[in-house]
């Protein structure tokens, strides 16, 4: 039967024997969609920082214990020292800073918190110095590797001008808790605003609790960051005023600084064009409300303890057993940790030393005393 040719589709044959194919000519194809790349945008709300400022800070206080060792110049100013191949960075003896660090008399040379100078004096300075200070090498690895531990994360999520303000100002009122309880004593360590990481690490749990996969690791985390820096707050040159104070500030900060907003506000907002949805708040009820009570708090307390402070109030006439959490004494130590006052006199190469609040006097030879080596000898007897 006849076909007519018109109908049929014409072809072509590849005469190659390795390959028999047969492929249309005249065959129209639709144009193929390619689907249109898909963008991916960073959060700016979930951004992830690169963490700067945190290693910054444990450089300073190593640097500022450095220069507090080399102006305290055990050897030369004191009879014993420990670690002398140290030379002039050597420590002061055990029974006067078991901390392995400097004399009393260098910190508050250095810029401790003096609580006498702060009110007579006006030296309102030293309640930001003393936080770049520390009582020895133990306190200062304790707090550097807590710093370092905590305050990276923190930078990584919420950026160096958030976590340096919670830095800063939790340090601050440290200080002034501590200054407001520790009228003789002097204080020194950046426990404070280690602390305040701590708090804003705890407000921040709270405050953004859904986010958190594991709550129970990171509140044993806290846990075990707080015990070990309580139990160094016991020995003299470290109170605990000044963490619990920093603790507080932090925590309150934390509800300011550390807010996240909440997943349904972040998914509208990027999600893409033609998309509809109810609009959804930015912030959580619960959220608004710890934040505006929290600043009112902080606002409240920060100036209402600087005031009284700068009017000379001590908080020990209404608490007479709270210097215990600042100091535990034994008898290794004392937590009478402002200069001793002695009086001396010399014959020859022998020194008499009289510690003047017990009378207490002890006999050195000495062929060449100086005023240093005697304030040294002064703080180790009357210990």
């Amino acid at each position: 039967m006849a076909t007519d040719p018109s109908s049929q589709i014409p072809t072509r044959a590849n005469s190659r024997r390795s390959s028999n194919l047969i492929h249309p000519v005249d065959v129209e194809t639709p144009p193929v969609r390619t689907p249109s790349p898909i963008v991916y945008r960073e959060i700016k709300h979930f951004k992830k920082w690169i963490p700067w400022l945190i290693p910054a800070f444990v450089v300073a206080n190593i640097v500022m214990f450095i220069i507090t060792m080399y102006v305290n110049n055990c050897p030369k100013n004191s009879v014993s020292c420990i670690a002398d191949f140290l030379g002039r960075f050597s420590f002061q003896p055990f029974k006067e800073n078991p901390l392995l660090g400097p004399s009393s008399a260098t910190l508050q040379k250095m810029g401790a918190l003096d609580v006498k100078k702060v009110v007579d004096r006006h030296q309102g300075w030293r309640l930001i110095t003393c936080n770049w200070l520390h009582g020895g090498v133990f306190h200062l690895l304790a707090n550097m590797l807590s710093l370092l531990v905590i305050g990276i994360r923190l930078e990584r999520e919420f950026g160096f001008i958030r976590v340096g303000l919670l830095y800063v100002i939790s340090g601050f009122g440290g200080s002034l808790l501590s200054a407001l309880f520790l009228q003789s004593n002097i204080s020194v360590g950046a426990s404070g605003a280690l602390f305040g990481l701590l708090g804003g690490m705890l407000s921040e749990l709270i405050t953004n609790w859904t986010m958190y996969a594991n709550k129970v690791a990171a509140f044993v985390t806290l846990v075990v960051i707080i015990a070990i820096n309580l139990a160094v707050g016991i020995l003299p040159h470290v109170d605990n005023f000044a963490h619990i104070g920093g603790f507080l500030t932090g925590f309150f900060l934390g509800f300011v600084f550390l807010i996240r907003p909440q997943f349904g506000w972040i998914s509208q907002r990027y999600a893409p064009s033609g998309y509809s949805s109810s609009a959804r708040p930015k912030f959580k009820m619960y959220q608004c409300i710890l934040w505006v009570v929290s600043l009112i708090i902080l606002i409240v307390g920060l100036t209402l303890g600087l005031v009284m402070l700068l009017r000379g109030v001590d908080a020990n006439d209404h608490c007479s057993w709270c210097h215990y959490l600042s100091c535990v004494p034994t008898s290794r130590w004392s937590c009478n940790t402002e200069p001793a006052y002695c009086s001396s006199t010399q014959l020859g190469s022998q020194v008499n030393i009289t510690c003047s609040p017990s009378g207490k006097t002890t006999s050195y030879f000495l062929p060449v005393a100086s005023s240093s080596q005697i304030q040294s000898l002064c703080s180790q007897q009357c210990r």
